[in-house]
């Protein structure tokens, strides 16, 4: 997205989800003249954001698919997770 101008409906499409475009929408529609920039760059922001991420997932999923695992230093957190689970559980969190 970076080579074009973003617009409402690029916004839309980066997000990439309905319900947060509707939110965009909703925002957009109902702020005020003077904060319409202010909204719009927000939700720039975060749409870009977004694509980066969606673009990063896709070269992640392809060099997985290609060398059978994701590329980088991985710490295994199932020990750590799995302990604070059952600390919670014995708390009565559900």
């Amino acid at each position: 997205m970076s080579d074009q101008a973003w617009t409402i409906e690029s916004i839309c499409e980066a997000l990439g989800n309905p319900a947060l475009s509707q939110r965009f929408l909703g925002e957009i529609n109902r702020a005020p003249a003077h904060e319409l920039l202010t909204v719009f760059a927000k939700w720039r922001t975060i749409a870009a954001g977004v694509s980066v991420a969606a673009e990063r997932g896709r070269m992640l999923a392809e060099a997985e698919a290609v060398a059978g695992e994701i590329p980088g230093d991985w710490v295994d957190m199932t020990d750590r997770v799995q302990a604070e689970a059952a600390a919670a559980r014995g708390r009565g969190a559900a």
